[in-house]
């Protein structure tokens, strides 16, 4: 891990904020096709089987999958930041993953307290990174970019 440094506070809600988006310009035509306009200006919760579907169950699956493959979001990989196993710096578990996922919600129910661990934490880790054992890190290596002129 000598290339990586720990990923901040800002940069993180840089990549939550990009990944969001894109949820949402996946997710919000459907949910607007199944529920009608009306959808986003109700007050309940949960509005039924594919609300559930799209806006929890699939969002946390593609997420999930994402960081089996990629060790990161869309989000994360275009700020170059990855999640590695706190102890061996490599790839984490399913199980750290999947426990990483639910972790944020733990982290979300004191006010966010546990997400905005992350700005005050020496190795940046936000509770669910606590709890499961993981970092988001930066990658610093520059990649050597070489032209080749044709004549």
């Amino acid at each position: 891990m000598e290339e990586m440094e720990y990923a901040g506070f800002w940069i993180r809600v840089a990549a939550a904020l990009i990944d969001t988006l894109l949820i949402f310009m996946i997710i919000g035509p459907f949910l607007t096709l199944i529920y009608g306009k009306d959808y986003w200006y109700g007050e309940t919760f949960l509005y039924g089987f594919w609300d559930l579907m799209f806006s929890y169950i699939l969002p946390a699956i593609a997420v999930i999958v994402f960081w089996s493959y990629k060790s990161a979001t869309p989000g994360k990989m275009a700020l170059k930041l990855s999640i590695v196993d706190a102890k061996s710096g490599g790839k984490p578990t399913t199980g750290q993953l999947i426990g990483r996922y639910l972790g944020y919600y733990l982290s979300s129910i004191p006010l966010g307290l546990g997400l905005i661990w992350v700005g005050i934490d020496r190795k940046k880790q936000g509770w669910h990174d606590k709890i499961v054992g993981t970092v988001v890190v930066r990658n610093l290596k520059r990649e050597k970019v070489e032209f080749e002129i044709q004549p």
